[in-house]
């Protein structure tokens, strides 16, 4: 990770990005205290994440579970903290407890690590069911088809609580977007229930994230648009 940070030009584009999410759900007609901006700080240091909070931000999503627990050692600020990426098992220990959610609970197995973990922490841990709506290959996230199930399954986890659906479209691709985002809200309204609203809907990022406020986003997964571009990494 680059250890040089530009906080001032952070805070100008978080504020880039705070103004143009207002002007939408102006536009809208949508209440802005509904959404929330999850600045996504990946492969960026703890100073980026600093600045950031200092600039407004309120919630930060980290896609690495040994990168979460780093940066919430390091990152003294007070936030929410997001996990966002895709989750081995074997790591649900390093997250389990340390976010307000988690949003990419793909597979039963995983649901069950997520629930061994949270009962021995004895908390309920929040999560999400990520969805693969667009049927992408590369993408992980359980299919539409068998969302149902899934969500049923974490229903019965005493120590966790689905509080909704997340995806990720097709990238570069606008009208592919909103057709995933229109697609994950109708599959979400068919699931919910008086005992289970499933009120979160995670989808939208730096490229599409007015599209996603459009479709009915609850919470927008802002990176690049926040911090800039990913410095390079070498394996």
């Amino acid at each position: 990770m680059s250890s040089s940070v530009d906080a001032r030009l952070i805070a100008e584009r978080w504020k880039k990005v705070r103004d143009n999410v207002l002007t939408a759900c102006a536009r809208l007609g949508r209440d802005p205290g509904n959404l929330t901006i999850v600045a996504v700080a990946k492969k960026h240091p703890p100073a980026a994440v600093e600045a950031a909070i200092a600039a407004g931000a309120t919630d930060i999503g980290e896609n690495y579970a040994q990168e979460l627990v780093d940066k919430t050692a390091a990152v003294t600020a007070p936030a929410r903290w997001h996990f966002i990426g895709s989750l081995q098992r074997n790591k649900a220990k390093l997250v389990v407890g340390k976010v307000a959610l988690i949003h990419a609970v793909d597979t039963a197995k995983l649901a069950e690590e997520l629930e061994l973990r949270a009962a021995a922490a004895g908390i309920v841990q929040p999560v999400l069911v990520s969805v693969n709506v667009a049927g992408e290959e590369t993408k992980h996230g359980v299919s539409p088809v068998h969302v149902d199930m899934l969500v049923s399954a974490i229903a019965g986890c005493a120590h966790l609580r689905c509080d909704g659906l997340m995806t990720m479209p097709p990238p570069d691709d606008l009208d592919g977007a909103r057709r995933a985002f229109a697609s994950l809200r109708k599959l979400r309204d068919r699931l919910a229930t008086a005992e289970r609203p499933l009120p979160v809907l995670s989808m939208g990022m730096s490229g599409d994230y007015d599209v996603a406020i459009a479709e009915g986003a609850t919470h927008l997964r802002i990176g690049t648009a926040i911090f800039g571009e990913r410095a390079a990494t070498h394996a």
